[in-house]
């Protein structure tokens, strides 16, 4: 009696880490930038971003050689990856996997076009993973991100903290994971300590999606179109022109739309409450843009209103 009650307090404990887990990453605001660090711009564009085009997997091995970013409590090796901003929503899964009981723990920023802070999943977000058929003891999140359209690229900057370095984590005791894969009694072993490091092996799987959450990255507000700004080697060299050739020709303005007539603006303001009450953000900023390439002038107020409210 004595056992099975030593074994049913342990699997209920290992139920309540999952859930505190869990709970932690869910109750986060990733649109809350408050709390991340404040890098200095020029840090920002000198850095060399990893292009990574969906879908695609990437593995990335941070070691001392590995590029760093003295700002704030920012501490060892980072990962500075560019994503396309013109494919729809992204979903986003990253893994740091845990060898020889340590681990590097990954926070990420997210930055507009424009190298503007636009979400923010610390190291919480990234809960502990137990090993699975393919898969081995890891941290690992998923984030899902609108690029707002009319960018060309975003970014995530992925770097650990000070504050990270200083705790530990946990990893499942490999005699409880048998014992709970064979259904037996979960024995009363310790689980290992797992030291958290300054470098460490990521992976990254980016796919796009149709439905997406209401983590959106860029400006929706506002008409001016600003310069795109260049960073590292992400970016394409520019290509000088010939000696002595001609100037090129200016693009002939292009002509302001005709209003629209009331029956299509109804049908897209329509839509676009569809699609936001759907959770279908992607949609609903695809008819915004067709709508005010076609002369509207109510469809971006009804986007921003209906994603606030649904907010």
């Amino acid at each position: 009696m004595k056992k099975h009650l030593i074994a049913l307090c342990l699997v209920q404990a290992l139920s309540v880490a999952a859930v505190s887990a869990s709970f932690a990453a869910t109750n986060l605001n990733p649109q809350n930038v408050s709390t991340a660090p404040v890098i200095a711009p020029e840090k920002l564009q000198s850095l060399s971003w990893l292009p990574v085009t969906p879908p695609s997997s990437q593995d990335i091995a941070l070691t001392p050689s590995s590029v760093t970013l003295n700002q704030g409590n920012i501490s060892g090796a980072v990962a500075a990856i560019a994503l396309p901003a013109d494919q729809g929503s992204l979903e986003i899964t990253l893994t740091s996997l845990i060898k020889d009981r340590r681990v590097y723990v990954p926070n990420v920023l997210v930055l507009d076009e424009q190298l503007q802070p636009a979400a923010y999943f610390p190291g919480s977000y990234f809960p502990y993973a137990k090993p699975g058929i393919a898969s081995g003891d890891r941290l690992q999140g998923t984030m899902k991100l609108t690029p707002v359209l009319g960018q060309k690229q975003i970014y995530l900057l992925v770097y650990t903290t000070t504050d990270d370095l200083a705790r530990t984590s946990t990893m499942i005791n490999p005699a409880k994971l048998y014992a709970e894969g064979a259904n037996n009694a979960i024995p009363d072993v310790p689980d290992p300590v797992v030291q958290h490091t300054s470098t460490g092996t990521l992976s990254l799987k980016v796919k796009t999606e149709q439905n997406s959450g209401n983590i959106m990255i860029g400006k929706i507000f506002g008409s001016a179109d600003p310069k795109p700004v260049v960073v590292g080697s992400s970016a394409a060299a520019p290509v000088a022109a010939p000696s002595g050739a001609p100037a090129p020709a200016r693009p002939a303005p292009v002509a302001k739309a005709e209003p629209m007539l009331n029956d299509t603006e109804s049908y897209f303001n329509n839509g676009i409450l569809q699609a936001v009450k759907a959770g279908d953000i992607d949609k609903a900023l695809k008819l915004m843009n067709e709508a005010e390439r076609l002369g509207s002038s109510s469809a971006r107020a009804t986007f921003i209103s209906s994603v606030k409210g649904k907010g």
